[in-house]
Order: structure tokens, then C-alpha cells, then sequence
């Protein structure tokens, strides 16, 4: 898949590639334990250079078509919220995606616009079949965003990773281009 650069947007929300100057916002929302609780990798203390690294390693994988992450920001002013992105299996025609938002951010219908607008790049610009979401299961807020886009449970993964030296329990939502389409108004496409 050939690089592109790639620029989303929603009725409150940029989604865009992440910048260099990013990484002093990315280290300020993502040093909250709250947050880094909610993901697989994010380390906490969340250390200098630890966002710089992130930014080189995921727009690496963006040029290669590896994976698309995006910045979350404020279209009004555009603040970095949180970050999203999408990682493509081409062969197969289905993507994962995933997301995190700063606290002061929560509760408040970001993740759900974001992860919609995501989902539509999967299915509208990446030609994807199935997309899909896996999220801790202590995370309700994650479940709410996977429902309010359409998505359906698929089984819950017990004990699957251990994170913070805990076994944590996974759940997976996913959703069909055919029901994306039949959802959105869609005709088909394929």
C-alpha cells in the first residue's frame, strides 16, 4: 500500500499525522497512569524521549503502509487530545484499530468520533473488509465507543496479556463492511 498523507476530519476533530513537536503533549496526556493502564504498551512513568521515539517509529510504518497513526486534536484549536490509529492487514482486507485520550478529555463523545471516522478511512480509503477492536475489559468507556460505531462483541480472550503485573482479560468487538454500509446509507461497493 503506497504511502499517503492523509488528513481526517470530523465535526469536532482533526485527525492527522503526528509532528515531532508533537511529543511534549503526547508526554503530558500520556504520563497519566489512567491512561497507560488502558493500553498494552504504554509505559508509565512515561520518560523524556519517550514520545519522540514513538512518533519516529509510527511514521516509519506509516510510509511503509504498515499502519496509519493519527493525532487526535481540537478542530477549534487544534490541541492533541489523544491518538488513534489503524494497523492494516492488506492480504486479508481487515484492520485493528485503537485509540487513547487524555483524561481531561474523557466522557465526552471524542473516542467515539474519532474511532467513527477511523473506522470510515478503513473501510472507504483502505478498502478494508472487517475491522476490528480489542480492549481490556475493566474499560467500559472503550466498550461504549466500540457499540455506539456499530461494532459487535465477539468473545472476551481471559487472561490474555499481563499488564502492570496483572492478568488481564481481553474483549474483541469487530464490524463487516456490509454492515458498515448498511448502517452509514452505503450502496454497495464491493
Amino acid at each position: 500500500m503506497a504511502s499517503m498523507n492523509y488528513r481526517l476530519k470530523t465535526e469536532r476533530l482533526i485527525l492527522r499525522q503526528l509532528e515531532l513537536n508533537d511529543a511534549p503533549r503526547i508526554q503530558q496526556l500520556a504520563a497519566a497512569l489512567e491512561v497507560a493502564r488502558n493500553t498494552l504498551s504504554m509505559p508509565h512513568p512515561y520518560e523524556d524521549g519517550v514520545a519522540e521515539k514513538f512518533i519516529g517509529q509510527v511514521n516509519e510504518e506509516w510510509e511503509q503502509g504498515a499502519a496509519y497513526v493519527f493525532c487526535i486534536a481540537l478542530k477549534s484549536d487544534n490541541l492533541l487530545i489523544g491518538v488513534t490509529g489503524i494497523h492494516p492487514r492488506e492480504l486479508h482486507r481487515q484492520a485493528e484499530i485503537g485509540y487513547w485520550l487524555g483524561v481531561p478529555y474523557w466522557n465526552k463523545g471524542y473516542g467515539t468520533e474519532a474511532a467513527r471516522r477511523l473506522m470510515q478511512f478503513g473501510f472507504e480509503d483502505l478498502n478494508l473488509n472487517r475491522v476490528h477492536a480489542s480492549y481490556f475489559t475493566r474499560n467500559p468507556a472503550s466498550t461504549s465507543i466500540m457499540q455506539k460505531n456499530g461494532m459487535t462483541y465477539k468473545g472476551t480472550m481471559r487472561q490474555h496479556y499481563i499488564r502492570f503485573g496483572e492478568f488481564m482479560d481481553v474483549g474483541i468487538y469487530a464490524i463487516l463492511r456490509s454492515e458498515w454500509d448498511a448502517a452509514n446509507g452505503a450502496a454497495d461497493s464491493a
